[in-house]
């Protein structure tokens, strides 16, 4: 899952930002073990070297996340701040000049919301760098007569004249099937195949084990070659685990704001129970997908997470989720799509899905969905 030679941005690489990034460093001692929800580590003592003064509090997966940000931020991977990233004699210590400026830049873009927007983040990593290592600071005039900037707000601002939120998600409950058929599955295993990403990577063999209210977990095995190891992430209704064989930290328990956003995808997957996973509805405008319009919702939930919708204006039906959790230097999107929805025993369930972060994509094509069957236990607990 983990793309370490591509220009993609790997969450768990620790990169320096030139400008509005940070560089914090992500090493793991060899005597120490994945971070535990029940401990709350501080990075600032979970890894070596990670002093900046936001970044050190976070927890180890919320620390990774944010590196996914910087990544991203600037459009480098970690082998442009860290000698040997990629290969097995990486050093994540090491104190390349473009680190000790990152550090810098970090506490800037801390100070500059501090100073000028009483704490609140308008300034993040991205502001400025938009995938550069230096900022941009003229217009191109080509791109000023050309198409417009497809960069879309965080937040979704309530549009007058929109449909309710309750009106939307009544049409989307009624398209996949209506309340009573929806609500009747309280359990189910969908299977299918991993495509990785642009025909990467993929034949491995995919599964979501899902259970009513909040339980989920997604596998990705690749039988015919057990050397690329099986990927899985799980939440049991109180707590998550990640294990990417081929990433920094390859298993680690989810112990900050990732949990919530965990919960949230778990509590989706049963669509009947959308309207209380989220609080402070709000109906934006409608946005294009491709040639199909969608209506924007965007609901809350808990540390400031965020979670945008977008249901097909026709038939009502979900296309694309993304949740946004906090880290000091922007927000960290995750983004699931939905595609080619088919009817299981009355019920509309999508038969491909995306999924894209700061660390990665995959899309899966399911083959078969098995409703209200047994699940035992163990399959949403520690991989």
């Amino acid at each position: 899952m983990q793309f370490w030679s591509k220009r993609l941005p790997v969450a768990v690489a620790v990169i320096s930002l030139g400008c509005l990034a940070a560089a914090v460093l992500a090493t793991r001692a060899a005597a120490q073990a994945p971070p535990s929800a029940a401990k709350s580590p501080k990075s600032g003592a979970f890894f070596k070297n990670v002093t900046t003064s936001t970044l050190k509090e976070l927890t180890p997966d919320d620390f990774l996340s944010a590196m996914g940000v910087m990544t991203d931020s600037l459009g480098w991977d970690c082998s442009e701040c860290h000698p040997g990233a990629g290969t097995d004699k990486a050093d994540w210590v090491f104190d390349t000049p473009r680190k000790k400026t990152a550090r810098k830049m970090v506490e800037m873009v801390y100070e500059i919301n501090k100073t000028n927007f009483a704490g609140a983040q308008l300034v993040t990593c991205y502001t400025c760098h938009h995938a550069r290592d230096t900022p941009a600071t003229t217009v191109s005039l080509d791109a000023l007569y050309s198409t417009p900037n497809q960069e879309k707000d965080d937040i979704v601002k309530a549009q007058q004249g929109a449909p309710a939120a309750s009106a939307v998600l009544d049409k989307y409950i009624a398209a996949i099937g209506g309340t009573q058929k929806v609500n009747a599955i309280t359990s189910y295993i969908t299977s299918g195949k991993s495509l990785g990403f642009a025909g990467l990577g993929g034949n491995g063999e995919f599964t979501i084990y899902a259970k009513s209210p909040d339980q989920r977990t997604t596998q990705i095995v690749f039988k015919d070659h057990p050397e690329r190891g099986q990927s899985t992430w799980a939440f049991n209704g109180k707590t998550g685990w990640i294990v990417t064989p081929r990433g920094f930290l390859d298993e680690y328990e989810l112990s900050g704001a990732n949990i919530d956003g965990a919960r949230i995808e778990a509590q989706l997957s049963f669509p009947g129970q959308i309207k209380a996973s989220l609080t402070n509805w709000r109906s934006g405008g409608v946005d294009t997908i491709g040639d199909q319009d969608y209506q924007i919702l965007q609901g809350s939930g808990p540390k400031g997470l965020l979670v945008t919708l977008y249901f097909d204006t026709e038939s009502g039906l979900l296309k694309r989720m993304i949740r946004y959790t906090n880290s000091p230097i922007g927000r960290v999107p995750t983004q699931i799509d939905y595609a080619d929805y088919r009817d299981v025993n009355g019920v509309k369930f999508p038969f491909e899905i995306s999924f894209l972060w700061l660390d990665g994509r995959w899309t899966a094509k399911l083959e078969s969905v098995k409703t209200n069957v047994a699940i035992e236990a163990a399959k949403f607990g520690k991989p």
